[in-house]
Order: C-alpha cells, then sequence, then structure tokens
C-alpha cells in the first residue's frame, strides 16, 4: 500500500464574522478584545461532543505559529522566562517553528514540544516544518495574518474551521485579504461550533 503523502492543513476558531483575534492583544488578552472562553466554548464546555476534533488540532508531526501567537504584539525583544501562554506543558508535543524577526534560540518544553524561533521567513519555516515532520503532517497554528498568507502561497492543502456563534466586530480577519480558493468538502454541527472542512487551492 502506497504511503500518502504529507499534507499541511490548518485549524482556526473564528467568529461568525470572520474573527480570530480582536484588537488589542496582550500577554494577559491573548485573543484581544475577542473572550476567549466564548471562543473554546466548544472545546470546554461540550469538550465530549467535540473529542474528535480536539484531538485532531494536535495531531501533526510539526507545527508553524507567528511571532504573535508565541509572544504579545510589541515585545521588541524576547524575554527569557516568556514561554508561551500554555505552561510548561504546551499541547503540541512535537516541533513548532515560530516566524520572527527576533532570533532566540530554540526552547524546549515538557511533552517534547520545542519550539524553533525562525528568522528566514515563511518558506524556511515550512520547509524545516516538513522535514521535521516526517511521515507525519505539518499543521499551521496560527495566528490569522500567518495562515492566511500561507493560504495564499497555495501552501496549505486543508483548512478546518470552528465557527462560533459570536461576533466580533473587529480585529483580525481571516477574510480580508484572502486570495485562495476554500471547496468546503465537510461539515459538522455541534452546540457552540459548527466545523466546516475545505480543500483548499491558489
Amino acid at each position: 500500500m502506497t504511503p500518502m503523502a504529507q499534507q499541511v492543513s490548518a485549524h482556526m476558531m473564528l467568529t461568525l464574522d470572520g474573527f480570530g483575534t480582536g484588537l488589542g492583544q496582550s500577554r494577559e488578552r491573548p485573543f484581544g478584545t475577542i473572550d476567549p472562553r466564548q471562543l473554546a466554548r466548544w472545546m470546554f464546555e461540550d469538550g465530549d461532543n467535540n473529542r474528535d476534533e480536539i484531538a485532531a488540532v494536535t495531531d501533526y508531526g510539526a507545527f508553524i505559529m507567528g511571532r504573535n501567537m508565541f509572544a504579545a504584539p510589541g515585545d521588541d525583544a524576547w524575554e527569557p522566562e516568556w514561554t508561551g501562554w500554555w505552561g510548561r506543558n504546551p499541547p503540541y508535543h512535537a516541533p513548532v517553528f515560530v516566524l520572527t524577526h527576533h532570533a532566540r534560540p530554540s526552547l524546549p518544553m515538557e511533552g517534547g514540544t520545542v519550539f524553533h524561533f525562525v528568522t528566514e521567513g515563511p518558506e524556511v519555516a515550512l520547509a524545516r516544518a516538513r522535514e521535521a515532520a516526517g511521515e507525519r503532517n505539518v499543521s499551521i497554528a496560527g495566528g490569522v495574518s500567518t495562515l492566511r498568507n500561507y493560504l495564499n502561497a497555495g501552501a496549505v492543502d486543508t483548512l478546518h474551521l470552528k465557527i462560533v456563534p459570536m461576533l466580533a466586530g473587529q480585529g483580525e480577519r481571516l477574510w480580508d485579504g484572502l486570495e485562495a480558493t476554500l471547496e468546503p468538502i465537510g461539515a459538522r454541527h455541534s452546540r457552540f461550533a459548527t466545523h466546516i472542512d475545505y480543500r483548499v487551492s491558489a
């Protein structure tokens, strides 16, 4: 049986009006003006009914994220004590490549997560993630602008959105500047989110 080719996928939670992050993101408010308890309600209040979708978010051999997903905007230099919002044992348990203009040594965490800080740009980050993932797939973890850039570059094969019944009105909107074509290939409704799967073409 021929093994499947390595895929690049992405998962993201969006409000009904398409926002993944609000205004005023900071270390105290990682989603800015969007209440994360409402955005992720489907995970924490209805976890049993969304078990497969929750597990799928971290079922990858390597991840890529933008700097603002690891640290708040405006942090012009790394603080050695800052290790992200996830505590000592982040959920990734695999290599994570963080896009940044500020070099920093790789940061090993508990559970097998290692953050690598890539200053050479998105293409280099993707190449390194593909190599690190081996036979497993790669995930574009976010944030919104990082995901949009990879979608527009034709680098993402499948996109999995969790549409949450709330309105943000302002912030970082995935649809603004999106040029990739999204073809729906599956959908499932749960109590606090509608899960929609897309095939992506540039």
